[in-house]
């Protein structure tokens, strides 16, 4: 869904923005086939008490409140519990963005200014110089989100945000107990791996393998089967961690 046309609410400042995804699907698309005849599969909506196929119109949502026994919602009724769809990005916080775990990050937008716009530009200035994310809220399709809205060299970038009942974490911590020797040995060797982030290193192996796959089909030719790295595997923790580092070495 490119060019959304939105706005940042930043107290009385509105600032008309159009929004972009910025991560797309890069996995290689099939279609499923019949075996027998290579027909694309379709697939029927089918009540199993009725024994006949149901259109469209005919299908309302329920939810189970026990087995077998539903409450149904139809659509006006649902249209009602929708929230206010504004098409506005309304600011409600700024926040330290050390303080939100990456844990929550659901998706990534560009937002740009619809056309040349000096509160854009003071808004983007703002938020480098204070170091801060603005924590917002917003309205895409029918799904209501918190969101950050951050700076970056390409233009302010929103974040929507999981909610808290969305993720599942455990209610125990992690005991950091350890054996100092073992965690200097560590230290040693994360720094011998230490370098900087380059996305452009970082390749889909499996999806690259599919994509010469397909070439090598059309082609007529046979697919071979991939390498795999094969790992010796060290029981001792210590010894493990000592070996690390004299391969680096």
């Amino acid at each position: 869904m490119p060019n959304i046309h939105s706005s940042i609410s930043f107290g009385l400042v509105n600032i008309p923005i159009l929004m972009n995804p910025i991560i797309k699907n890069n996995d290689t698309s099939f279609n499923q086939l019949h075996k027998v005849c290579l027909n694309r599969i379709n697939y029927i909506k089918y009540c199993p008490h009725c024994k006949k196929e149901v259109k469209e119109k005919d299908i309302i949502k329920g939810y189970a409140y026990a087995r077998d026994d539903y409450l149904t919602f139809s659509k006006d009724e649902l249209d009602k519990l929708k929230p206010e769809k504004n098409n506005e990005i309304e600011i409600v916080s700024f926040v330290n963005i050390k303080e939100i775990d990456a844990i929550y990050f659901e998706k990534s937008y560009l937002l740009k200014p619809e056309k040349k716009s000096k509160a854009y530009i003071l808004f983007c200035e703002a938020l480098r110089k204070c170091q801060k994310v603005a924590l917002a809220r917003t309205v895409l399709g029918s799904k209501f989100y918190y969101c950050i809205l951050r700076f970056s060299k390409y233009g302010i970038i929103m974040t929507t945000l999981f909610f808290k009942e969305e993720v599942i974490l455990p209610d125990e911590e992690v005991d950091l107990k350890v054996n100092e020797k073992e965690l200097n040995l560590a230290l040693r060797l994360i720094e011998e791996e230490s370098g900087k982030f380059e996305p452009d290193k970082y390749q889909d192996e499996y999806q690259n393998n599919i994509k010469n796959a397909i070439s090598l089909k059309l082609d007529g030719e046979e697919i071979k089967s991939v390498k795999r790295r094969t790992k010796r595997q060290v029981n001792d923790l210590m010894e493990a961690l000592e070996k690390s580092l004299k391969k680096k070495k």
